[in-house]
């Protein structure tokens, strides 16, 4: 090869669960990877904050990780790129201290807020700018709960910061954001793909509170010193804008060109769509964002219990399975996928709605709970499992319907997340969905998405279309069965109905609460 030298890039992936940074040599090849856990905070019920800091120890201490377990040259190391999970609200003061415990995305309090907001905005206004309906979920909304709330707190705020800008603030100094996270805020002009001044006025906030505004390949800043010695980083590193966790997935999966959608099943599940124009579902039922790929869009439909679900059960109800993956060093999961796998499709007639956290789309109900229909004394605990993987998956095809709805072509799914990894997970989705379902080599699909922007934004690849296709593989193909999607569809239609059938007692029931 004679003086050539590999070229190395960083992604760091901010998740509810820990911090995942991986790095990649420039073929997209796995060199090292490193995961750091913490806790999330639930003081009330449908609250949920963490503590910003967890989160920086957590990406100074898997930095070093990983560049010691590579023993690489840290100056090989050309960009760093950033993802991490969207809609947080981290506030800081003028001495940039955090104020409070961050309230992250799948926190509920902030109903009333939003009722605010699109009172002040106006419904329809709303969803022309930010492309979206005022959702408890969004940043806005906390940071509205907080100046209802608690005004002493919000009287101080200097900036406020989404999780992973908070993370390149730590690492570059710089208070700034990138496109495709920023769209969760709810303080972005989508179509415009800047701030909008009209949202953030009305609402009394200043611009000045919300950082420099990028493209996700963007250099939005470099190492600085105190960070580079915490981390083993070379001074002066550049760190691109990255990218929201779903849209740096969905680079990382190749979700960069029309008719390619993918299916991830994390803690939430999310149904991601490209699309080369602002295309806004009027019902505001799916999320219009800013794509990481310069002047495109994505749609994306989110179930909040997806992978919760499942986890919620193993963890409550699998204790045998958990003991026994233990000894046999094995990922309990896999147990679980075992005896799931036992139960015919349809379950005998058991119907799980995956509302544990209330839903978004296509319901946008903070009320919704979870329900198991059509039990009866003939049901094991296999078919409660398998129940729940398909309810999960039957949430995931309302995303996808409304999709379709609004003129996305879709010929391929590509799975991703955790339950990409389960291969009966992957064919409930091809037999459900009644298409293909796909996955890629790397399973890092956020890391590797801002790796690869890191690496357009120093020059290594000219664009994201071009760094996808150097290094994303398909790995396999699961094709769907049209007997049993024809089987499913049925219980699909009784799935559906059970939403409208149960909403007024959801209501009822969050009242007496």
């Amino acid at each position: 090869m004679g003086g050539f030298s590999l070229s190395y890039l960083l992604g760091v992936d901010i998740g509810t669960s820990g911090t995942k940074t991986v790095l990649y040599d420039e073929f997209g090849n796995t060199i090292a990877s490193s995961l750091e856990e913490y806790p999330l905070y639930q003081p009330h019920i449908g609250w949920a904050e963490q503590e910003p800091e967890d989160w920086w120890r957590a990406t100074y201490l898997s930095i070093k990780h990983v560049i010691s377990k590579s023993g690489i040259d840290a100056s090989s190391i050309k960009g760093i790129g950033l993802s991490g999970q969207m809609h947080g609200a981290v506030l800081l003061d003028k001495d940039c201290k955090v104020l409070r415990k961050a309230i992250i995305w799948c926190d509920q309090r902030s109903f009333a807020e939003c009722d605010q907001i699109t009172s002040i905005i106006g419904k329809e206004r709303l969803i022309e700018i930010t492309a979206n309906p005022a959702l408890t979920g969004f940043t806005a909304s906390k940071v509205m709960w907080v100046k209802n709330n608690e005004p002493e707190i919000f009287e101080k705020i200097y900036k406020i910061l989404l999780p992973k800008d908070y993370i390149r603030f730590k690492l570059t100094g710089e208070f700034a954001t990138e496109v495709s996270d920023a769209s969760g805020m709810q303080f972005m002009d989508i179509p415009g793909r800047k701030w909008s001044d009209e949202v953030i006025s009305k609402l009394g906030l200043s611009q000045s509170m919300l950082g420099e505004l990028y493209e996700s390949q963007e250099v939005s800043g470099k190492v600085n010193k105190h960070a580079a010695s915490l981390t083993g980083l070379k001074e002066g590193t550049p760190v691109v804008g990255g990218a929201g966790d779903q849209a740096a997935g969905a680079v990382g999966n190749g979700i960069v060109r029309p008719g390619v959608v993918s299916s991830t099943i994390g803690t939430s599940g999310v149904v991601f769509a490209f699309s080369e124009k602002v295309t806004i579902d009027p019902k505001g039922r799916v999320h219009t964002f800013c794509h990481a790929v310069p002047n495109t869009w994505h749609i994306m439909g989110v179930t909040q219990g997806a992978g919760l679900s499942l986890k919620w059960f193993r963890d409550n109800f699998c204790i045998e399975e958990k003991r026994t993956a233990e000894l046999m060093k094995i990922d309990p999961y896999v147990i679980i996928d075992r005896e799931a796998e036992k139960v015919a499709p349809g379950c005998n007639g058991l119907i799980y709605l995956p509302y544990l956290m209330g839903e978004r789309t296509p319901h946008l109900d903070p009320n919704a709970k979870g329900v198991f229909f059509g039990l009866t004394a003939k049901h094991e605990k296999q078919d409660v499992l398998r129940s729940i993987m398909e309810g999960v998956v039957y949430s995931l095809r309302d995303c996808l319907e409304i999709i379709n709805e609004m003129g996305v072509n879709v010929s391929e799914v590509r799975a991703s997340g955790g339950g990409g990894k389960s291969e009966l997970w992957r064919k409930m989705q091809a037999d459900i969905f009644g298409t293909d379902i796909t996955t890629i080599k790397s399973s890092e699909g956020p890391a590797l998405g801002v790796a690869l922007l890191a690496g357009v934004g120093t020059g290594i690849y000219s664009n994201i279309s071009e760094a996808c296709e150097a290094v994303i593989k398909e790995n396999t193909r699961q094709v769907s069965d049209l007997e049993l999607n024809a089987k499913y569809t049925k219980f699909y239609g009784i799935y559906k109905r059970l939403y409208n059938s149960l909403k007024k007692e959801f209501a009822d029931l969050s009242a007496i609460l």
